[in-house]
């Protein structure tokens, strides 16, 4: 671990992104309203597409709000540093992102009726989203090897810890009125559906007018377009000069591209012996978890 990083009860975070402060404010002073809505991602499993899409569910579609106002802003981070003051300002109900593992977040959502939608993502696709973005964002160190960053975030030694343990962690809340799961493929397969699946969640009805904006304006291409979702504003303080953009292809299974067999048998077998009684299976786990 470099002096970047720092571990706050045993799981590592960037200090250029947050501090022991910002964390604790969010497990122990953060207070949750029956309202709030949290859009809980493992980083790169499509985070920025989840804001898009709860921003122009709460509009009815109307993607002004979108365009104007920078997605950090509408669905901030709650471990943020400036989330503390943003509290302030936010009306309800309260969309709010996080990649918290689920044994660092707020204390005082237990028990409460506040509402989380859990995205995940193919954990290789991830990956290779993931080496991309160490390899343009200050919060991490510029990875030596691809094989060297496989290592790392196959034993958890990253910032917000292992894939495995996240998952884990937040499917403890799997069958709960409260929790939605949410595929990254999925919303690939079908970005309609999961939308209507997310608005009969949250109690939002919209109308098919309504809906169609929703998945135009949600769709990738609009999404790359969009610089208040691209974050081009923000890539400036936390992008590497002269690297590449921050929305990369949004697509699945760019993983084979990247992947070589050594690699993917050393993925598949770690993955087997982490996940193999894991009680929820995805769209990936057919042929990672058959028998060899």
């Amino acid at each position: 671990m470099s002096d970047e990083c720092f571990k706050y009860k045993g799981i590592q975070f960037s200090s250029r992104a947050l501090t022991v402060k910002d964390l604790e404010f969010v497990e122990k002073e953060f207070q949750v309203r029956e309202d709030d809505v949290f859009n809980i991602t493992y980083p790169k499993s499509g985070t920025i597409w989840m804001m898009e899409i709860l921003s122009l569910i709460y509009t009815d579609g109307d993607p002004t709000w979108c365009k104007t106002v920078p997605c950090w802003n509408r669905v901030p981070w709650i471990e943020a540093p400036a989330t503390e003051k943003q509290l302030q300002k936010k009306n309800c109900p309260r969309l709010f992102t996080s990649h918290l593992p689920r044994s660092h977040f707020c204390k005082s959502f237990s028990g409460s009726s506040a509402k989380i939608i859990y995205t995940v993502r193919n954990p290789k696709d991830a990956f290779v989203s993931l080496y991309y973005f160490a390899k343009r964002s200050i919060f991490f160190e510029e990875p030596e090897s691809f094989d060297l960053l496989l290592d790392k975030y196959l034993s958890g030694d990253l910032p917000y810890g292992s894939w495995f343990d996240h998952i884990k962690g937040w499917m403890e809340m799997m069958g709960k009125e409260n929790f939605l799961l949410n595929t990254y493929e999925d919303l690939q397969k079908d970005l309609r559906g999961s939308v209507k699946r997310i608005c009969k969640f949250l109690g939002r009805i919209l109308d098919d007018a309504a809906l169609d904006s929703v998945i135009e304006n949600a769709s990738f291409s609009n999404m790359h377009k969009n610089s208040m979702a691209y974050n081009i504003l923000w890539a400036d303080a936390i992008m590497k000069p002269g690297k590449n953009p921050f929305l990369r292809k949004g697509i699945s299974g760019d993983w084979k591209n990247h992947f070589s067999v050594a690699q993917c048998e050393y993925f598949d077998k770690v993955y087997k012996e982490k996940m193999c009684d894991f009680y929820v299976k995805f769209p990936w786990d057919s042929p990672l978890l058959e028998d060899s």
